[in-house]
């Protein structure tokens, strides 16, 4: 006689790990199939890469244009998938009870802020292959030796963003959100030291940017892949942002 199959579900929740990775596969599909949030993510950056390399002015001293462009326009790209990206998707998930679901999961505060983490570094995977490979083909060459301390900028980064845009999404409501995220990217771009350095900046913002997150990533960058070193103010007060924006996170997300 052939034994009964037992078809009940076991008990007890996924493990951490297991329910983080399936999280953050959701949040890759959305945001890749996302079109919106693509272009600003890569088309965007791309653009204002070619443009300014091409482009007399600002003045970025004897330097190649290329070689202090290029890191500043992935800190851009960064900054576009990890908060802008991050936030609007949120807002909406959040008017729309996703997040309320998700906060009856174990998956919990932490876990949809690490899902968030890692989806926002694969994606800026993508983006580096895409606007690195631009870069190379317009003459860019960075220093081998700022490869690590960048990739250590890029990952504190990404986290230090997608704190920031999972505070915006939740206490904002979702068309908030959108206005907000939107504004806050071309406010960066404009006058926080992201794309180009702060010492070209006009005053007060060349000493204010650099305390900025989106400043101190562009800072940090350009030290790491044009001088091929790794800058330690700049990931302090990116490692600052990060756990301040963590910590009010934890304290005032709201799930509906």
């Amino acid at each position: 006689m052939t034994a009964a199959l037992d078809l009940s579900p076991a008990p007890g929740a996924a493990p951490p790990r297991q329910r983080v990775l399936a999280q953050a596969r959701g949040e890759i599909d959305v945001l890749m199939r996302n079109l919106e949030q693509l272009l600003v993510a890569v088309v965007l950056p791309a653009l204002v890469l070619v443009g300014l390399v091409e482009a007399d002015s600002p003045d970025l001293g004897s330097a190649a244009r290329v070689d202090v462009l290029t890191p500043g326009v992935l800190a851009l790209a960064l900054i576009s998938s990890a908060f802008t990206g991050q936030a609007i998707q949120t807002g909406f998930d959040r008017r729309y009870g996703v997040l309320r679901m998700l906060g009856s999961t174990p998956l919990g505060r932490s876990g949809l802020l690490a899902a968030k983490a890692i989806a926002a570094l694969t994606v800026l995977g993508v983006q580096v292959v895409l606007l690195g490979g631009l870069g190379l083909a317009l003459g860019w060459r960075p220093r081998p030796l700022g490869l690590v301390p960048a990739l250590v900028y890029l990952v504190v980064g990404a986290a230090a963003f997608v704190a920031l845009g999972l505070l915006v999404a939740g206490t904002m409501r979702a068309e908030a959100v959108l206005a907000v995220a939107n504004l806050v990217w071309v406010l960066l771009l404009a006058g926080s030291a992201v794309v180009v350095p702060a010492s070209v900046m006009p005053a007060p913002l060349d000493a204010i940017a650099k305390y900025l997150p989106s400043g101190a990533l562009g800072e940090g960058l350009r030290a790491a892949l044009e001088h091929g070193r790794l800058a330690v103010v700049p990931l302090v007060v990116l490692l600052a942002w990060l756990a301040a924006a963590a910590a009010l996170v934890a304290r005032t997300f709201r799930w509906s």
